[in-house]
């Protein structure tokens, strides 16, 4: 007998603000859900107004994970300690990896119009928290976009669908899923994800169903594991499905640092204090 993934936990985020003052939502990383190993934070930004994101994210430091930013409007420049530079755009992705330590900033490059899209937090093992820093780096142009005869697109970020479309991101750490899906107003998607996976959607337009639960604009839905993902659209809908496989390793985290241990911890704060991160 087939199963299908159900809801196992539903949620709405919290409105805050981070960096020097961006307006945005957090969905996990703070109550109510705090992680979902191996995604330590997923937060959602977007406003027309500049005054919500004009301030941006200045320099700031990170050791011992991921950092996954996805751009649905607007324009941001990144730069680093290590040299690297550039700016990502409507519907691009960069993913990369903190891993011994960087120290980078987040800035808009704009003044007004739509600024919009998510940054995702994904943890590293014990065994590449020290690792070489990296960027994964595409074009909304370069990501595979998955078109069904029904209507249903899937923009495939990282891993792969039940018809083979693969990502453009390479991660053996926790061999993630990241699905940006777009479905007409009554149809189904029907996928798969690992059953070993954390899984989770999250609805930025529109409503769903879920196993018979709505999902509306806004709510994020851990999933339980099952052998087929099947989504039913009440509305014209855009939703994220985002899975990896857990690490269950120890977590201590203080800021913009997440290693094992918190000996681990305050060697990050003081390599930063010596100037030891690239």
């Amino acid at each position: 007998m087939t199963t299908y993934n159900s809801i196992q936990k539903r949620l709405t985020g919290r409105p805050t603000s981070d960096g020097a003052g961006v307006k945005l939502t957090r969905l996990i990383g703070g109550a109510p859900l705090q992680d979902l190993d191996p995604f330590l934070l997923l937060d959602h930004f977007g406003s027309h107004e500049s005054s919500d994101y004009i301030a941006g994210f200045p320099e700031h430091p990170h050791r011992g994970f991921e950092t996954v930013t996805y751009m649905l409007k607007g324009k941001m420049r990144h730069k680093d300690s290590a040299g690297n530079e550039g700016v990502i755009s409507d519907g691009d992705i960069q993913w990369m990896t903190a891993g011994s330590g960087i120290i980078h900033s987040e800035m808009p490059e704009q003044s007004e119009g739509e600024m919009s899209g998510f940054q995702l937090w994904v943890n590293l093992p014990k065994s590449h928290k020290m690792t070489a820093p990296n960027y994964q780096e595409f074009k909304a142009a370069e990501i595979p976009v998955e078109q069904r005869d029904n209507g249903v697109q899937i923009k495939v970020i990282a891993g792969q669908t039940v018809q083979g479309t693969t990502g453009v991101i390479n991660n053996d750490y926790v061999n993630p899923n990241y699905w940006d899906v777009k479905m007409p107003t009554g149809n189904t998607l029907t996928d798969h994800l690992p059953v070993d996976h954390n899984a989770f959607i999250y609805v930025y337009n529109g409503m769903i169903e879920i196993d018979g639960e709505h999902l509306k604009a806004g709510e994020l839905a851990v999933l339980t594991p099952a052998e087929t993902l099947l989504v039913n659209s009440l509305e014209e809908a855009h939703f994220l499905v985002i899975s990896g496989q857990p690490l269950n390793e120890p977590v201590a985290r203080y800021g913009p640092f997440v290693m094992n241990t918190m000996d681990e911890i305050n060697q990050a704060l003081q390599d930063f204090r010596d100037n030891k991160l690239v």
